[in-house]
């Protein structure tokens, strides 16, 4: 059994999925080995899936599924990649436009010995000066995100990533939160199984407030349990996704599926963290910012 099963769920995304792929490859992920995890990427419909043998190129334990039926919600691709995963802990990207920090899979592994059911939380990022549908009505597009990765040479050490970033509407508050979801959210696969996965209502596209949904059920059942990881996250690749990227907000629309569902609106859930890890001195910058968001 492996230690670790990594879900990375992908629509059309030739551009950013190899990205991603290589920042959670043993080629640029630290203090942990590459056969302690493994990576399923489930594709959800791609016109054009990038090839297995492609995503294989920096030494990472990765197969690639598709969802037979495809739909608009990623919802049933993140529930097939739990299915197939072998890992003790499994952690999902339920978008697959996010390159991770160097330390997230080693310190979730370390993190996931702290409780005996922890949730394990990230804080994400949006690649830019502003989250991007903001800064998309400037005028950031893709052409200029790749000059932005350029100039930092990223792939050297994925840290710098932090000094082209801010935080994502998820995290407005930083690593002290309280946020309402985790773009890469890591359970025990016994946990996940007894949440049921993704619940499959959510049939919006990109999913609605699925991912938001899942994290606040996890907590619900396990409010004493929350581990937040410091100075590591995710970075949002711009690929004008159904929510990051949109310049008009869809969150009514969101919340009326969520009440039909769960029968009442959708509130940020609150509940006591614990925090693992260091923050990197690329990143204090963004603490900084975090701490004028808490005294908001």
């Amino acid at each position: 059994m492996k230690k670790l099963s990594v879900i990375v769920i992908a629509y059309n995304m030739a551009r950013e999925l190899p990205r991603t792929i290589r920042s959670l490859s043993p080629a640029l992920q630290q203090g942990i080995a590459a056969e302690d995890y493994e990576i399923i990427v489930v594709d959800n419909g791609s016109a054009e899936p990038v090839p297995q043998a492609q995503l294989q190129a920096w030494g990472a334990d990765l197969r690639c599924v598709a969802v037979a039926a495809p739909t608009p919600s990623p919802v049933a691709a993140v529930n097939l990649g739990l299915a197939t995963a072998q890992g003790r802990l499994c952690g999902v990207f339920v978008d697959g436009a996010r390159l991770a920090s160097p330390g997230l899979l080693a310190n979730a592994l370390e993190a996931s010995r702290l409780r005996d059911d922890p949730v394990i939380a990230t804080v994400g990022f949006h690649l830019g000066p502003e989250h991007q549908s903001i800064s998309a009505g400037k005028g950031y597009q893709q052409a200029f995100e790749d000059f932005l990765l350029a100039s930092i040479d990223w792939a050297r050490d994925p840290y710098r990533l932090f000094k082209i970033a801010c935080f994502a509407g998820s995290s407005p508050r930083g690593w002290f939160g309280p946020n309402t979801e985790s773009n890469a959210l890591f359970l025990l696969r016994s946990t996940w199984e007894r949440l049921g996965g993704f619940e499959p209502r959510f049939q919006s596209p990109g999913g609605g407030l699925s991912n938001l949904d899942v994290f606040k059920r996890a907590l619900q059942a396990l409010p004493e349990s929350l581990i937040v990881l410091l100075g590591e996250g995710t970075f949002h690749q711009y690929h004008g996704g159904t929510s990051s990227n949109a310049q008009s907000s869809k969150w009514e629309e969101f919340q009326q599926e969520y009440l039909a569902i769960r029968g009442q609106r959708w509130e940020v859930p609150v509940v006591p963290a614990k925090y693992f890890g260091a923050l990197h001195p690329f990143s204090l910058g963004l603490l900084e910012l975090s701490a004028k968001a808490l005294k908001r």
